[in-house]
């Protein structure tokens, strides 16, 4: 039997094509926007991940250092130390900034960790280049996403700090690069105020007849001392000994030391949960937005090609060709035109999506569903063209 649909796709085989081109390009959008999803979910459990942690304690009622601000005495790791079930514990602060290098400003998550190797809570699992940090002061280990390079001098805040290191996606949950830099360091960077603010709190302090005591001798020396330190963290990282159980070593931490706990896997919620929930339901919108416009082409096109050969469909039908035949062959033609538009749309996310400056990842599993609904959508949008065929009267076979 002649194959209708391959003999007009042969003989309009231009528009087809470059219509599928035109489709494709729009698939390969709707496959980006599933990959910065993806990507997104991928960059909080890198974070997480990246932290070397089994617990998050921070300050009590709040959802961490990701998803709130959170800050606790940076002593308290000493008391979590000597709590049952824990390893290790390691105090670290997290700070989103404009990291200076150069005339350029880089985004960046800056992150205070203590001095030491591999393994330690908040150090970074593994470096590409350079070493970790050794010094007490300005050092710094970035990512590579950073673009810093070895021995480049980057200014955080006042102070200036030389790249040691370089390491390769560690990330923030909202994408921005990792700069490690020592504990004090970034404690300096977060919790101290600017020459004038400091000069205006001592005034304040030194008129404060409460602190001013001739009989109290030394007392405000050692108000303005404590008000120049930086003794706030924003959360201690802990890891605990084999055999234990999150769950049960958090639980103690919460009665009696009056912190908030979290598991990995509470966390890996809160992560996905409130920070990227506004997100995941934006990228959802347009998803569906897309498959609206996607289902609204096709449809358009198999319905003017149909139109094209309405008297082809008469003669067919003249000659007693079944209805659902004729139906075949124009769902036929818009899964040809679905196909095309999905192997280039593949083509088009995987060549586009390393240029994106958000981690795109491409899950096989996400393009299988995009071809089903592909091909659902095709098949919808054909309806509409197999009912104006459908309606073809073979007398226009024969008419003028």
């Amino acid at each position: 039997m002649i194959s209708l649909a391959g003999r007009d796709i042969l003989h309009s085989w231009g528009k087809f094509v470059f219509t599928g081109i035109g489709l494709g390009l729009l698939i390969g959008v709707t496959l980006t926007m599933a990959g910065v999803y993806r990507g997104m979910v991928d960059d909080g459990k890198a974070l997480l991940d990246n932290s070397g942690a089994d617990l998050w304690v921070v300050q009590k009622d709040t959802l961490g250092p990701y998803a709130e601000s959170s800050s606790i005495p940076d002593d308290s790791y000493r008391g979590i130390l000597g709590m049952p079930g824990v390893s290790r514990a390691a105090n670290v602060t997290y700070l989103t900034m404009q990291v200076r290098h150069g005339a350029k400003d880089v985004r960046a998550m800056v992150v205070g960790v203590v001095p030491g190797g591999p393994g330690e809570p908040g150090q970074p699992t593994s470096l590409v280049a350079g070493r970790h940090i050794t010094r007490g002061h300005y050092e710094a280990v970035a990512d590579v996403a950073t673009k810093f390079r070895l021995g480049d001098r980057i200014q955080i805040r006042r102070d200036h700090y030389k790249v040691v290191g370089l390491t390769r996606r560690m990330v923030s949950s909202g994408g921005d690069p990792m700069v490690f830099v020592a504990l004090k360091d970034a404690q300096t960077a977060q919790f101290l105020k600017d020459n004038d603010a400091i000069l205006q709190q001592r005034r304040r302090t030194t008129a404060n007849p409460i602190y001013n005591r001739p009989n109290v001798p030394g007392l405000l020396d050692a108000v303005i001392a404590t008000q120049s330190q930086n003794s706030s963290v924003n959360a201690v990282l802990v890891q605990i000994l084999p055999g234990y159980d999150p769950e049960e070593v958090a639980e103690p931490i919460r009665r009696w030391k009056r912190l908030q706990v979290y598991t990995r896997g509470q966390m890996e919620d809160l992560l996905i949960r409130k920070l990227i929930a506004t997100s995941s339901k934006q990228i959802g919108m347009f998803l569906v937005i897309l498959a609206i416009v996607s289902a609204a082409i096709v449809a358009f096109i198999i319905y003017t090609l149909t139109l094209g050969k309405i008297r082809e469909i008469a003669v067919l039908k003249l000659i007693g060709t079944k209805n659902r035949t004729i139906a075949g062959m124009i769902m036929q033609q818009a899964a040809g035109l679905g196909l095309i538009g999905f192997v280039v749309g593949k083509i088009a996310a995987t060549v586009w999506a390393p240029f994106f400056p958000k981690y795109v990842l491409l899950e096989p599993i996400d393009s299988a569903w995009g071809f089903i609904a592909l091909m659902v959508i095709c098949a919808l949008a054909s309806v509409l063209a197999i009912r104006a065929a459908l309606k073809v009267d073979p007398a226009e076979a024969i008419g003028g």
